[in-house]
């Protein structure tokens, strides 16, 4: 599978799209580049979120590996996004190339990093990387197979209850600035659950990584009149459920009301309102009316 980035990631073939190498060698011919911003962060959660499901052709009884190809420092958080995706079992090569920023691949890329970083000059260089990251991620993928050999996909689900997600997400409590989620657990709770909400006009994806335990969760610091997207994904130790999604908009702020004038004099007055719940300052404009105005 294929996707590109940069301020908005997109997918150019999904997992499942081909099932030869001559097919896939025919796509990258036809492959047009996309320039633009580095937002590493949201590219991988594109890939967590949209091209490692099922439907995307992901298999979970298979070993999912992530190669990252940047020729730039990124513009968001490539950390936090990187360490969800390692925390589910995911391995992610880091390659960068011209002026990609080395602290940053080391970051993102999973242990050990002899192994998953590299960084060339140039793009022609690239080739000179296909014979050994060829052997490296073919051996990765026979090292894992072989760790995770005792469980298959039928032996999770049973053991699962047939049941990886997560149901019935509600949203309450919802202010100007926050909103109360909660959601029924699958029959056997996950190991963690992983919840991403961004405003549905752009925005950087926020997440928070709960305890599995848990079913509900608070979020704050929200922006006041703002659809927001939210999903909750269930984390096992070798599967990934689909995600419950939802949608909500925060409330406006609140306005002051009842506006009154006392005290008047030739110049000064007195103003007097109601205040606005959650304020904690006022700006006052004032301004001469027109003339022949009677207020």
């Amino acid at each position: 599978g294929l996707s590109q980035y940069s301020s908005d990631p997109r997918t150019e073939w999904d997992l499942g799209a081909y099932t030869t190498r001559e097919q896939v060698l025919e796509a990258v011919r036809n492959l047009r580049y996309k320039g633009g911003n580095t937002f590493t962060g949201l590219a991988l959660t594109h890939v967590l979120e949209q091209n490692l499901k099922p439907d995307a052709g992901a298999r979970l009884e298979a070993e999912k590996l992530v190669i990252l190809l940047t020729d730039g420092k990124s513009q968001d958080d490539a950390n936090l996004a990187a360490q969800t995706l390692k925390n589910m079992g995911i391995e992610i090569f880091a390659i960068g190339v011209k002026n990609a920023d080395e602290a940053e691949l080391k970051q993102v890329a999973s242990e050990p990093l002899e192994l998953t970083v590299y960084n060339v000059l140039d793009f022609p260089l690239l080739s000179n990387l296909v014979g050994r990251l060829t052997r490296v991620l073919c051996a990765r993928i026979k090292e894992k197979s072989k760790e995770n050999a005792g469980s298959t996909v039928k032996d999770i689900l049973t053991d699962m209850g047939l049941q990886l997600s997560p149901t019935d997400l509600k949203i309450s409590a919802v202010t100007s600035k926050s909103m109360h989620l909660t959601w029924s657990p699958p029959l056997r709770p996950p190991k963690k659950y992983r919840i991403v909400y961004y405003p549905s006009k752009g925005g950087t994806p926020k997440e928070v990584i709960l305890d599995g335990a848990v079913s509900s969760l608070r979020l704050s610091n929200l922006t006041s009149h703002t659809e927001y997207l939210v999903s909750v994904f269930p984390i096992y130790d070798t599967a990934v459920g689909d995600g419950l999604r939802g949608v909500t908009s925060t409330l406006p702020l609140s306005s002051p009301r009842s506006l009154r004038v006392s005290e008047l004099s030739h110049n000064s007055m007195r103003l007097s309102w109601k205040a606005a719940p959650g304020a904690t300052q006022y700006l006052v404009l004032c301004s001469a009316a027109p003339d022949g105005a009677e207020d």
